[in-house]
């Protein structure tokens, strides 16, 4: 235990304090009271809340049954479910929780109190593993709760339909609980892309680049090597999770969600060796 010396009074004797040592419950619990305090952590995780509810309510009452397909950017279009109505708004929501990580960790950068944290905590590492669990955990928690709801209220708008799924039905519950997660890991890969890069501007231009831009991009690729990597970007890994059938175009939820945990290991243990190597 360190043991921190105050001046003495006047003809006094030395007053010893005991200091606790920096503990990785103590990191987080400091960087749980910083989520709790900042303004931007309720308005990303309340929008992302209300786009997973709003757009797949509006799809599910808007619904006509012509038939048409669906899925998110980078995967040919299959046909439209249950699910995927009620994940319509799950690619607006994973942009916002995403930024939110990159806001979690490059926010301090730009306001210079990244120096003061890491003051307090020498090690440097327990505050970036301590930030992406509770950016994780947070998102994880909440969009379970969005994708959940959007599904039952869904559920009323498709009273009738051919295409109508409840909870009970085979891969529903996987693929809700998979959507959830998937949006858990966007934001923990947020997160590691703000300690990378140290700018809020330039990791929410990488996270839209990585997710969004890049399978359009990849389109230009001659057709064999589209169709082989195709299924690897990061965004179309993810997507693989929360679909409810599997195709012969995309991975597995299984292979899924393993090739995006390791675009977001990867990318967390570059921020981390950053972190650790670099000054702020």
């Amino acid at each position: 235990m360190t043991i921190a010396l105050e001046r003495p009074a006047e003809g006094g004797n030395i007053t010893r304090t005991p200091v606790k040592p920096v503990r990785f419950r103590r990191v987080l619990l400091s960087e749980a009271t910083k989520f709790r305090t900042i303004r931007s952590t309720w308005i990303c995780l309340a929008l992302g809340l209300v786009l997973l509810g709003l757009f797949g309510s509006i799809g599910a009452f808007t619904y006509d049954g012509a038939g048409v397909t669906d899925g998110p950017p980078g995967i040919s279009g299959r046909p439209l479910d249950a699910v995927s109505l009620a994940l319509m708004g799950l690619s607006f929501a994973s942009l916002v929780v995403g930024v939110f990580g990159v806001l979690s960790t490059a926010g301090e950068y730009s306001t210079g109190t990244i120096r003061s944290t890491l003051a307090a905590v020498p090690k440097r590492l327990p505050v970036l593993w301590a930030k992406a669990i509770l950016a994780g955990g947070a998102v994880f928690a909440i969009s379970a709760v969005g994708v959940f709801a959007a599904f039952l209220i869904g559920s009323v708008g498709l009273d009738g339909e051919a295409i109508s799924l409840s909870l009970t039905d085979d891969g529903v519950l996987r693929a809700l609980f998979g959507a959830a997660l998937y949006l858990g890991l966007v934001a923990v890969f947020g997160v590691a892309l703000g300690a990378l890069l140290r700018s809020p501007a330039g990791g929410i231009a990488a996270l839209v680049s990585i997710l969004l831009i890049l399978p359009g991009l990849a389109m230009l690729l001659p057709d064999s090597w589209y169709d082989t990597l195709n299924p690897y970007f990061p965004s179309n890994a993810g997507g693989a999770v929360y679909a409810l059938t599997e195709t012969s175009d995309r991975l597995s939820p299984g292979a899924g969600i393993a090739v995006f945990a390791g675009w977001v290991a990867v990318t967390l243990a570059a921020a981390a060796f950053r972190l650790k190597k670099t000054d702020v």
